[in-house]
């Protein structure tokens, strides 16, 4: 498929999901990390955690409260140390 025939195909799937044709929108659903479920089996604070995500303290108060979703890179890496808590040493250790 040519990148034209991909975005003819885009495009009329905006204009479908526009006029209410669900059924034609793909969706993707992500299952939301429970950050503080699994920073609580790592047996980790907020700060240590933090630092191994590269991230600020709020923002894993943001995560844990469900203020704000982890998105992107973190996301990913969150499903993984669910998946392998073993991840978060290695993680940590850089």
């Amino acid at each position: 498929m040519s990148i034209f025939d991909e975005l003819q195909a885009s495009l009329q799937e905006a204009v479908d999901i526009k006029k209410g044709n669900a059924k034609a929108a793909r969706t993707t659903r992500h299952e939301v990390a429970d950050v503080k479920a699994i920073r609580a089996k790592l047996h980790v604070s907020q700060a240590e955690f933090a630092d191994a995500m590269g991230t600020s303290v709020d923002t894993i108060k943001s995560w844990e409260t469900k203020r704000r979703n982890p998105t992107g890179l973190a996301a990913k890496v969150l499903a993984t140390i669910q998946d392998n808590p073993a991840f978060f040493s290695e993680l940590s250790s850089h």
